[in-house]
């Protein structure tokens, strides 16, 4: 029973201290006995008090030091904190607000203490928050002992009377405040410098507006959208309206902010409250410290450094280390200084007077001379100006500066003119060498250019019936502008035109610029003095500058690789008729070079690619770029390596002379292409199939000659030329240059007009070749070392070439 009794009275703890613990915010009173905390009420945000109908709330605030915490009363609806306790005393979470039992009120910093009304032993009875924003402490019978409304910061809100005595502070800007207040029956705005400097005044105000006199004011109230003074009797003097809303149920907060203007806020506009655009003083330019010290405050808005300042000082403040090293520094003229309409003349004379007072008073900082009236003031310390207002002379302006700060300035801006003169004239001189050297380059590449130009002009003037020469400007429109690409030529790209009468075209564009100029004469001298059915036509050429171009008719089913190699494209399959057809035309162009020329032409790039279709599959030989020529009474010539491997004779790989015949070597292999669909070397064949030659040269050995066939084609065993076309190839791939018929005989045995004889079986191409290839290798000319006869570097379709 006594431990049911334990467990019942815990229950009973523990509810209680959950109830403690989730204590909702007081609503309009506090009584002696209270403490809080920002940490105890944390989950109101530190708010701890509201008003009766939750209008304003008292609590903790937190500053831009999240640890940090000041007591304030703020609207709830727009979050603008109205008053506050502890503005120069932060507090932390743990710092205590305190309504003690003696009637007392304080907040509690560490050991000490931050705020308080200081009402010990009044017999305070609660505290109380209305809904105007004012915290009351009131006393037995009522009597108010303490309020807020009486001790204001920064802000006064709509029935809050401020009176003599009171005063507004403005949150510290650049550690200075500015500061509202009666004086002399008068409500004053001023800095917060060393020696006050009033900037407004609400007697200059009303005479501004209404040019009558008035009784001194004693006090200022907030009345709907007006502000109302009154004189000591509380009669109103005057009215300053700051808005046309005139609800007067509407709350109205006066600030002075931290820029020292008082502005209008309507606490009724919720959490998007604005300011109205009526303020105190309206024009910014008014406020001394708008701009920083020195700086000129034009256009209402704009702070400038003045020109002579600028030049000299960069608008920085002066430093004045003692009172008797000093001197004035020129600040302007037909400047003012908001503050001067409210200060005393410290005498009238003349600027030289003025001057020399300012340096024999050691608290003078800045002086402003009146040329018109012979008025000097001083100040001990100056901030922004302002221009002079239109149709005013202004004042002239010096400030104290230490003679050794003005001297090393001095010092320095002509040590600094001096550099820059220096840095400006040695850029100038650079800049015209510089200039100079370009120039003299140009003119030395144009005239380069020119001579180059003009010896490929008269090279290709030289040769007769040269074919038609195109400007760049008529190549680019007609290919426009070279968008459409349909090969790779030797050193260049090909791409489509069309000219303006509707002919097609094939236009290659040199790209290299040392052997595409060899290959580009070679073009045009070889192949523009030719012409054969079975050659590519030049139709012309374009040398102009930089370009290189070369004209073809256009050949319309493009090169022939595209049309025996298996591409998985069932319409490309050529039948053994066109196929034999074009071997037969590729012979006789090839024929016709070696034989019916003036001088000798070895083609020296024999292979499918270079072979070129119309639009009837008729085969025309192409690129002449590494062409060698040769004069009748040469049967052999010995030149720089050239070609595509796979398709070299082997005299090319063992740096032996070459000849006609190499370009029949090269032939033979194309022959062994065609008739097989494939390419001579093929890694994806078994290794006996692998290598072409090889294995045709044993399948003739074995009279099975259909296994080289390309297995797509139809074939007809009782057609001959397959057989004639087998052996001519064997025959043309001959190791030995002697053994290699010439490419007339080539059109004579596949045209039928003689027997082919068989080829030699122990010519089998490969093994002086394989024992060339290596040496070539060895002398660096190839980065594939492989050393197996069906090396894929051996037989691979790389382009070699070299000069002519």
């Amino acid at each position: 029973m006594g431990l049911f009794k334990a467990r019942i009275l815990c229950f009973c703890l523990l509810l209680a201290f959950k109830v403690c613990i989730a204590v909702d915010q007081h609503v309009g009173q506090i009584y002696p006995g209270f403490r809080a905390s920002q940490m105890q009420w944390l989950e109101h945000d530190g708010w701890f008090l509201l008003s009766k109908n939750k209008i304003f709330g008292f609590g903790f605030y937190t500053t831009l030091d999240p640890q940090r915490f000041v007591l304030v009363i703020i609207h709830l609806q727009t979050c603008k904190v109205v008053w506050t306790a502890n503005r120069g005393l932060l507090v932390d979470k743990s710092d205590k607000f305190v309504f003690d039992d003696n009637g007392n009120v304080y907040l509690e910093r560490g050991d000490k203490v931050a705020w308080a009304t200081n009402t010990t032993g009044k017999r305070a009875t609660s505290m109380e928050l209305l809904d105007s924003g004012n915290f009351v402490l009131h006393g037995d019978n009522g009597r108010t002992l303490w309020q807020s409304f009486s001790y204001p910061t920064d802000t006064l809100l709509s029935g809050q009377e401020f009176v003599e005595g009171m005063r507004l502070k403005s949150f510290p800007r650049n550690d200075k405040s500015d500061y509202l207040e009666f004086k002399s029956g008068d409500l004053v705005l001023y800095t917060g410098f060393q020696t006050p400097q009033t900037y407004w005044s609400l007697l200059d105000e009303i005479q501004k507006m209404s040019k009558s006199p008035i009784s001194e004011v004693h006090s200022a109230r907030l009345v709907s959208n007006s502000w109302n003074f009154y004189d000591q009797n509380k009669v109103l003097l005057w009215q300053f309206n700051f808005s046309q809303n005139s609800d007067v149920n509407v709350t109205w907060a006066a600030k002075l902010g931290s820029d020292g203007a008082i502005v209008f806020y309507n606490l009724h506009q919720g959490s998007r409250v604005i300011a109205e655009a009526t303020k105190i003083p309206q024009n910014p330019c008014d406020i001394p410290e708008y701009c920083p010290p020195l700086m000129v405050c034009s256009f209402d808005t704009v702070c400038l450094c003045p020109n002579d300042l600028r030049t000299q000082n960069n608008c920085r403040p002066p430093v004045v280390s003692n009172c008797g090293s000093v001197d004035l520094l020129y600040v302007g003229q037909k400047l003012d200084y908001s503050v001067l309409q409210f200060a005393k003349p410290y005498l009238n004379s003349d600027i030289d007077a003025c001057k020399k007072a300012c340096l024999g008073n050691c608290t003078c900082a800045a002086l402003f001379f009146e040329n018109s009236t012979g008025k000097c003031f001083l100040f001990d310390h100056i901030a922004g100006m302002k221009r002079a207002e239109r149709g005013s002379s202004g004042f002239v302006s010096y400030v104290k500066v230490s003679k050794n700060e003005n001297g090393t300035n001095n010092e320095a801006r002509h040590v600094i003119i001096v550099v820059i003169i220096v840095v400006a004239t040695s850029l100038v001189i650079a800049g015209i060498l510089y200039v100079g050297f370009c120039y003299y380059r140009k003119q030395k590449r144009l005239l380069q250019c020119a001579q180059e130009n003009l010896e490929e002009d008269n090279f290709l003037d030289s040769f007769s019936g040269m074919p038609v020469r195109y400007s760049y400007g008529e190549l680019c429109k007609a290919t426009k502008n070279f968008s459409k690409k349909v090969g790779q030529g030797g050193f260049g790209s090909v791409y489509r035109g069309v000219m303006p009468d509707g002919t097609q075209l094939a236009v290659k564009k040199l790209e290299g610029i040392g052997q595409g100029k060899k290959e580009f004469r070679a073009e045009v001298r070889i192949i523009g003095s030719i012409h054969h059915v079975h050659l590519v036509k030049l139709k012309g050429f374009c040398s102009e500058g930089v370009h290189r171009l070369l004209v073809y008719e256009f050949m319309g089913k493009g090169s022939l690789d595209k049309w025996i190699f298996k591409n998985g494209e069932e319409s490309n399959i050529l039948d053994w008729d066109t196929r034999f057809n074009i071997a037969l035309g590729t012979a006789k162009g090839l024929a016709y070079l070696h034989e019916e020329c003036e001088l000798k032409i070895v083609h020296c790039d024999i292979k499918p690619e270079n072979v070129l279709l119309d639009d009837h599959f008729n085969a025309k030989v192409s690129d002449f770029g590494l062409a060698k020529l040769m004069s009748r009474e040469e049967s052999l010539v010995y030149t720089t390596l050239r070609g595509t491997r796979g398709y070299l004779a082997p005299e090319w790989i063992t740096n032996n002379p070459i000849s006609e015949k190499s370009d029949v070597y090269s032939y033979g292999m194309v022959l062994l292409e065609i008739i097989g669909g494939r390419k001579s070397y093929d890694p994806g064949e078994i290794s006996e199939k692998a290598h072409l030659p090889a294995f045709a040269f044993k399948t003739l050995e074995e009279g099975n000659l259909k296994e080289i066939f390309d297995p797509m084609l139809d074939v007809n065993e009782n057609d001959e030329r397959f057989v004639t076309a087998i052996k001519v190839a064997l025959w043309c791939i001959q190791e030995e240059m002697r053994l290699r018929p010439p490419m007339t005989k080539v059109v004579q045995m596949l045209e039928g007009l003689c027997d082919v004889p068989q080829p030699p079986l122990s010519s089998l191409p490969g093994a002086r070749a394989y024992s060339g290839f290596l040496k070539w290798s060895t002398d660096g000319c190839s980065s594939s070392g492989q050393t197996a006869y069906n090396s894929d570097a051996f037989l691979s379709d790389v382009r070699l070439s070299g000069p002519r």
